[in-house]
């Protein structure tokens, strides 16, 4: 088995714990460059609220977005927008990703932010 074969056992396995709550989901991903987060609805067809290091108005405050620095700021514009979406609890979904580094900062960011999980 390779890592990555091994990350998307972990995700399999906690989205298939999340879905069976029915529960509005944190979900981050990450690249070497780039971090993701979206909120997606109970049902897995609606996407609430997104933000990555892709977003231009985001881009610009940032020197380099595969950092620790950018995950945070991604971690609070995610709980900004999610708050405006009415979304207020969440289940946070990591994608079989292990929990430090940028994934961590992210959750930490959103928590800041006011997002509950």
């Amino acid at each position: 088995m390779n890592k990555k074969n091994a990350r998307l056992r972990r995700a399999k396995r906690s989205r298939l714990t999340i879905k069976r709550l029915g529960v509005v989901r944190l979900c981050v991903n990450r690249t070497p460059h780039h971090i993701y987060a979206q909120i997606i609805g109970p049902t897995g067809d609606v996407v609430i609220a997104s933000a990555s290091t892709l977003d231009k108005e985001i881009q610009k405050d940032l020197s380099y977005s595969g950092n620790v620095n950018a995950a945070k700021k991604i971690g609070a514009v995610i709980a900004e927008r999610a708050l405006a979406a009415g979304v207020k609890k969440v289940a946070f979904d990591r994608s079989g990703f292990h929990y430090h580094g940028r994934i961590k900062a992210l959750a930490d960011a959103a928590r800041e932010g006011g997002l509950d999980f």
